[in-house]
């Protein structure tokens, strides 16, 4: 007897009002997709544990050993066999299994999947996005596969997210002369910097007090890396421009391993104004890898390239998680609006992100999100955004500050601001109220206000922390020639510092922060980090306390070492930077 076909909850897709119809896609198109099972342990049992598990210290909280996390957030082996059987009969050739990431991936022709999900399969173009393959309406399943079937990725291809960097309206500069830059090792300053009132990633490092003694060693950061989609697939970076700049810093170039998850892998385009219009993402990538590279150089630097798809989130999410690479930090500068009107994800990837970004947390990773580039709008309209996966309860959701600092031997914060420069057309910080998830209990001892938008709902806010942001107090940087210095901004660069410091965290603790929002707000709400009082981000102000513009503050880094130690008498005043290593040959593993 057949069986009756049920819709997938949250599966449904919307066309863009702005996309049109090209054709049906090719029947005989054979290709991959993800399916994603439930996960075994019941959700509220699971949430209830972590959320008494985060309230602890770093030194005081169980992190699930990989057969805990398994029988704890992977799926049940019955099920993925039961998945397995029916996609067999539906003519698909199953390619995994995998029991933590939950997944059965497999292949096959459009028409057997179009009928296996009672969909319809075409091809659309849109103007900024360019071509797509893509579905409208719901996927279904049989009955006996319902709640057994989290979530289906792979058969839309529309672009999802965006990198949220911000170029400064200085043009790039060459490097400085070899005389020059072999002149700045000597000292305690980095090489001669051509942009006045901007940063290299070591000088940020002292100025937001990273721990003394602490680079990174020990630890893994995963540092996400979209490309593949039309109409520019490329991003990806140099490894001899890298060399030259870590080593122009007096410092060393990290342990690289790049991770392909889906797409092109390391794909480097020419990262011209041209190309980064057509979505050519080089200029994110390097800007990422400069920043953590620099400011956590004993760290080993993972790049996990995936496809701007629902399902390369998806899938580069679990296996960051899972895989052996033995991930503690990952960082994330890309996003999308909530309120995409591109309906770039669906509730039910939504779903499975957030799902994914909870069982990262019980393995004690952190995870580190840009939170938008476009002021409290996040670019869509007139009402109040916020970014998504920013928005998940479960990440660190990074804001951006304007940063100014003293002269002289020891360079100090003269003033940091909320990031708006709206006025020069180079962006804001993002930040707000989400509309997706409610507000964490964690969030009730500070002021989260009711979102600008009716009916003034209170949700989760975000962000959570910040660091520099601003293009025109931007970070210095490598351009993928090698030849150029580039002055970048965006939460893009605020992320990144942010993960190069948790990473530093965790050597100096000698255990993994894992999720720090829940013991941020309830424990270290002042006092700790340095508070930001100025400034709006658009529908939302700052002031004393956390705020939707930076969250409760940019990094002082040895009063959180000291406090997530337990040590709060410990001082925390600014020291000298640890002495640079000498330069040595890069690491790189393919």
């Amino acid at each position: 007897m057949t069986q009756a076909m049920i819709a997938i909850p949250g599966s449904r897709r919307l066309r863009p009002s702005d996309a049109q119809l090209v054709q049906a896609a090719d029947p005989a198109e054979q290709i991959e997709i993800s399916i994603y099972a439930r996960r075994n342990a019941r959700p509220e049992d699971v949430k209830r544990n972590m959320e008494a598990e985060n309230l602890k210290l770093p030194s005081q909280r169980h992190y699930l050993t990989d057969a805990e996390f398994d029988r704890t957030y992977g799926a049940d082996p019955r099920d993925l066999d039961h998945i397995s059987a029916w996609a067999k009969e539906c003519g698909l050739k199953v390619l995994d299994v995998s029991v933590a990431r939950r997944s059965v991936r497999v292949k096959g022709s459009i028409s057997d999947i179009n009928k296996a999900f009672g969909t319809q399969l075409n091809e659309y173009s849109h103007a900024k996005t360019g071509r797509y393959r893509g579905r409208e309406g719901e996927l279904h399943v049989p009955d006996d596969l319902v709640g057994v079937i989290d979530g289906v990725f792979g058969l839309d291809t529309r672009k999802v997210g965006r990198p949220r960097f911000r170029r400064s309206r200085f043009s790039s500069v060459p490097l400085p002369a070899t005389a020059q830059a072999r002149a700045a090792k000597a000292g305690p300053a980095s090489p001669v910097n051509p942009f006045p009132g901007s940063f290299f990633p070591t000088d940020l490092a002292a100025l937001y007090d990273y721990p003394p003694k602490t680079d990174g060693s020990g630890q893994n950061i995963a540092i996400f890396a979209f490309n593949g989609t039309d109409p520019d697939p490329r991003g990806g970076y140099s490894l001899p421009a890298l060399q030259t700049y870590f080593e122009r810093l007096g410092g060393v170039t990290p342990s690289i391993t790049d991770v392909v998850v889906s797409g092109p892998g390391n794909n480097p385009g020419p990262d011209t104004k041209a190309s980064g219009d057509r979505g050519d993402a080089t200029g994110e990538v390097m800007l990422d890898m400069c920043i953590v590279g620099a400011a956590a150089p004993g760290a080993k630097i993972f790049m996990y390239f995936t496809q701007f798809t629902s399902k390369g989130w998806v899938d580069a999410l679990h296996q960051a998680i899972t895989d052996k690479n033995n991930i503690s930090v990952i960082s994330i500068s890309y996003g999308n609006p909530e309120s995409d009107p591109q309906s770039a994800w669906t509730a039910m990837g939504v779903r499975v992100v957030n799902a994914a970004m909870e069982a990262a947390a019980a393995k004690g990773i952190t995870i580190l999100t840009a939170s938008g580039d476009d002021g409290s709008s996040d670019g869509v309209g007139t009402q109040a955004n916020v970014d998504f996966p920013a928005s998940s309860p479960h990440a660190m959701a990074v804001g951006g500050t304007k940063l100014v600092a003293t002269h002289g031997a020891r360079p100090a914060i003269a003033s940091e601001v909320v990031w708006n420069e709206v006025n020069l057309d180079e962006g804001a910080t993002g930040g707000g109220i989400s509309a997706l998830f409610t507000k964490p209990m964690w969030q009730n001892g500070v002021n989260v206000p009711p979102s600008s938008n009716p009916p003034h709902k209170i949700g989760r806010g975000l962000p959570d922390v910040a660091a520099v942001g601003d293009p025109e107090t931007g970070v210095v940087v490598m351009h993928i020639n090698g030849r150029k210095l580039d002055m970048i901004g965006g939460t893009s660069a605020s992320a990144p510092l942010w993960a190069a410091l948790v990473a530093r965290l965790n050597q100096g603790l000698s255990t993994r922060c894992g999720d720090l929002n829940p013991l941020l707000y309830t424990r270290f709400s002042s006092g700790v980090l340095r508070d930001i009082v100025k400034g709006n981000n658009g529908a939302y102000a700052a002031g004393p306390g956390w705020d939707a513009c930076t969250g409760l503050g940019t990094p002082r880094g040895q009063a959180l070492l000291a406090a997530l130690s337990g040590n709060t008498k410990k001082r925390a005043g600014a020291k000298r930077p640890a002495p640079r290593r000498p330069a040595a040959k890069p690491r790189v593993r393919k």
